[in-house]
């Protein structure tokens, strides 16, 4: 399953809490726009994961990307569900033969299980406001070193996928 997300110093941290009828929480926001992009894919059944910071979600990003998967997995077939993003769909991508494309039908990023993995980011990087964009980078990567692939696969790992896999080695 693979995704992108943008992760920035604008994010508004706004997270539940209690407070008095009326009252609204005050929830602290730097009003900075400098942001990354973090591809990503993770293999649902074993947390198998790779992910790499980009400057942005372009085609040049992506094709970047989807060679840096070819690489890492060279003697398998690595299938990735995507979008409609333009990135994703750009006439000028060169898919590497063991790279398969599948493209979820529009507005359903429910039915790619990466995003659950954007939404746990963002809960672990919800606690505090980072200084700068560097300071944002060295947060992502711990927290991504940070999860064991058995943790990734529980995320990630919808029921649906997992029948599918063990239909198919039955």
């Amino acid at each position: 399953m693979q995704d992108e997300t943008r992760l920035g110093l604008h994010e508004s941290m706004t997270r539940r809490c209690l407070t008095a009828f009326g009252v609204k929480p005050l929830q602290p926001v730097l009003p900075r726009y400098e942001y990354f992009w973090l591809y990503g894919a993770v293999e649902p059944l074993t947390g198998e994961a790779l992910f790499l910071e980009m400057p942005a979600l372009d085609a040049a990003c992506f094709q970047a990307y989807l060679d840096e998967l070819s690489l890492a997995y060279p003697d398998t077939l690595n299938l990735l569900v995507i979008d409609g993003a333009p990135a994703h769909v750009a006439k000028r991508l060169q898919v590497p033969e063991n790279v398969l494309l599948v493209r979820l039908p529009p507005y359903s990023p429910e039915l790619n299980p990466i995003e659950r993995l954007w939404q746990d980011l963002r809960k672990w990087l919800s606690s505090a406001l980072p200084a700068d964009l560097a300071a944002l980078k060295e947060r992502v990567a711990t927290i991504l070193r940070n999860y064991s692939n058995e943790t990734l696969a529980s995320i990630t790992g919808y029921e649906y996928l997992r029948n599918i896999y063990s239909a198919q080695s039955a």
